[in-house]
């Protein structure tokens, strides 16, 4: 068996007419034109810090002009009110998947965290595997968590626990963050509903069955590696716990306290129940795997027309957020009011990420609307790398270069896209390719991630460790997510 090459197609794009800038021709120019776009929007990022979504969205504009497509072609007409710009079908086409699941999974997120589910599953895993075993029970905390949670709002919700358990055992912090962060890291670059592989499976036409089976075959030996890692590493560096940072945990959890307080959102005194939390989380992952599976081994029928609509992301994670509102909420003494409170404060961090993975999605859509993801797709043909390798190397390079994740994602998808056309890949080939996509993206987080910084002042972790501790271990999981994506890819 050998790796799948990308798809080999015509070499010369469909001719332009009406170019505001027509610069190039033929396969060369439209080459030059991506590299000068890539080396844009690496420069507007890092250099400039221009906001990603304003720096995706004038890259886009720069590389269709200067690849010959046409204003109209780009914008539309006010003349046609029915003719659909580049722009907009790029921007539409990927929001009308993402944005549903990315907002249900938010608010999915923020019940499960203000009624205290975090704080619970911690507990209780603690308990479970006693103090020796501490460090695995915080791995699994951030590995359960993170399905529904952002990556920030898990370390934010976590942190005093990791606090607790390195404060009681006078060991150094890294044996109990670095296991959650491993944890928290893996779910939200492999797993949906996190806006990264759902942004590439919308972008790539992936069902989110074949993203979610794949991300979990290949997330799951990462962390595992990324753990032993930690606990390797966890004893040969010693970080004292933040007494700064733990106060002001105590101080911002008063204030919480205070304010669900006020708003009647405040939980009940008695603790939720751990299958509770289970059940919610896993009921939409079981009911989207369910429809993808049926969609294989059932023929058609009214059992399987049943079994596909529960399981379609958009009615399984509704179903998941209306049993968090009543079994979280409303049947432990919350009101309607504090319901739509919690959901609608947790609705404004994400309007960012949906701007970016909607500038994404007119990326690739100019770059294949003006010829120039033809012209990438043959060049990278004839260099002869499996396809999954290129994914992963492109994904990789735009993470190191600029540290935005989901910048790299959407960017590389774009990119990808027309490798694959034409390929006849199966579904679970395509997800690997996601994986490969989603593992790059993650790989050595250093100065210029948000992530870098957060890990290291809320763990009270110098510069230097953190290079050494949670830099490495982010490429400990791209590097193991990859290797088992692309052994897979060859027999999928």
């Amino acid at each position: 068996m050998s790796f799948p090459l990308a798809a080999s197609a015509p070499a010369e794009a469909p001719p332009h007419t009406g170019g505001l800038l027509l610069l190039v021709d033929g396969t060369a120019g439209l080459l030059t034109v991506a590299a000068v776009g890539i080396a844009l929007l690496l420069f507007l990022i890092i250099k400039v810090r221009l906001q990603p979504f304003v720096a995706l969205l004038t890259v886009s504009i720069a590389v269709g002009l200067l690849a010959g497509l046409s204003v109209t072609e780009l914008f539309g007409t006010v003349q046609r009110s029915d003719a659909v710009s580049t722009i907009e079908s790029g921007m539409g086409g990927i929001l009308g998947h993402v944005a549903v699941i990315i907002g249900l999974g938010t608010m999915l997120g923020a019940v499960l965290e203000v009624s205290g589910g975090a704080e619970v599953l911690a507990s209780r895993l603690l308990g479970l595997f006693g103090e020796r075993r501490a460090p695995l029970a915080m791995g699994l905390t951030g590995l359960i968590f993170g399905i529904p949670v952002f990556f920030d709002v898990g370390i934010f919700v976590l942190a005093p626990i990791v606090y607790a358990a390195a404060k009681r055992s006078g060991k150094s912090i890294l044996l109990y963050c670095l296991p959650l962060l491993a944890g928290l890291s893996m779910t939200h670059a492999f797993l949906p509903p996190h806006p990264g592989p759902v942004a590439a499976a919308g972008l790539l036409h992936v069902d989110l069955g074949w993203v979610i089976l794949m991300g979990v075959v290949c997330g799951i030996p990462a962390v595992l590696a990324a753990w032993a890692y930690a606990a390797w590493i966890g004893r040969r560096i010693f970080v004292a716990v933040p007494q700064d940072m733990v106060e002001a945990a105590e101080d911002a959890r008063r204030a919480v306290l205070a304010e669900q307080r006020a708003s009647g959102t405040e939980p009940r005194e008695a603790p939720v129940p751990l299958g509770t939390v289970l059940g919610i989380i896993g009921t939409p992952l079981v009911l989207i795997l369910a429809a993808t599976f049926s969609s294989i081994a059932l023929d058609p029928s009214t059992g399987r027309s049943v079994i596909e609509f529960f399981g379609h992301p958009f009615v399984a994670l509704t179903l998941a957020l209306l049993l968090a509102y009543y079994l979280l909420g409303i049947r432990r003494g919350w009101s309607r009011k504090s319901l739509e409170t919690v959901s609608t404060a947790s609705l404004k961090p994400i309007g960012n990420i949906l701007l970016v993975v909607g500038a994404g999605g007119v990326f690739g859509a100019v770059l294949k609307a003006s010829g120039v993801a033809q012209a990438l797709s043959d060049t990278f043909h004839d260099v002869g790398l499996p396809v999954i390798v290129l994914a992963y190397l492109i994904s990789l390079v735009l993470r190191v270069a600029q540290g935005s994740a989901t910048v790299a994602i959407v960017t590389t998808a774009g990119i990808v896209a027309p490798l694959l056309d034409g390929g006849h890949h199966s579904q679970g080939f395509t997800a690997l390719v996601i994986m490969a996509i989603s593992a790059g993206s993650i790989f050595a987080s250093h100065v210029n991630d948000g992530g870098f910084w957060m890990v290291a002042k809320y763990f009270g972790i110098s510069e230097r460790d953190t290079l050494r501790t949670w830099t490495v271990l982010e490429s400990v999981l791209s590097v193991a997510g990859f290797a088992v994506a692309a052994v897979l890819s060859i027999f999928v």
